[in-house]
């Protein structure tokens, strides 16, 4: 469901974004005692993070991407 080879997930402050949001959503809903929607964007954020981060730099470059130089 994340692509990888976006060039929009090539920046580091971008999946920090995404995962530093989803974690102040899940936060805030777990705040105002809406534990469900906690739950879920947790897991959002949580899938993000697997995939932004652990997988990213676990999978070869795609082609012709400059994403070789931010890897190492």
């Amino acid at each position: 469901m994340i692509d990888l080879d976006h060039p929009y997930y090539q920046p580091l402050w971008a999946r920090l974004l995404i995962v530093g949001s989803c974690a102040a959503w899940a936060g805030f809903e777990f705040y105002t005692n809406a534990p469900f929607w906690g739950t879920i964007v947790g897991g959002m954020g949580a899938y993000a993070a697997y995939k932004l981060f652990y997988e990213f730099y676990r999978r070869p470059p795609a082609p012709g991407s400059d994403a070789q130089d931010e890897r190492k």
